[in-house]
């Protein structure tokens, strides 16, 4: 990993690696976004696409777990 004055972080081929506040406020971003995504499909019993969105928020929260949030006030799904 090289780190360029700007204090961006490249690979070693040059490619942008995102640091972990990043990758973890793009989690966090995405988290609410499905989970209003799973409010419309539970009010429209829309079943298949709210499994579908299940199995999405089930991955983002264990990233954001791992990465140490606090999911208590912001988890509108308690699932």
């Amino acid at each position: 990993m090289v780190i360029d004055a700007n204090q961006q972080r490249f690979s070693e081929r040059g490619d942008y690696m995102p640091s972990g506040i990043e990758v973890t406020k793009q989690a966090l971003d995405d988290f609410k976004k499905i989970q209003d995504y799973m409010i419309l499909a539970k009010e429209e019993n829309a079943e298949r696409t709210y499994a579908k969105l299940k199995d999405e928020y089930l991955s983002l929260k264990a990233i954001l777990t791992v990465a140490g949030v606090n999911l208590t006030d912001i988890d509108k799904m308690k699932e």
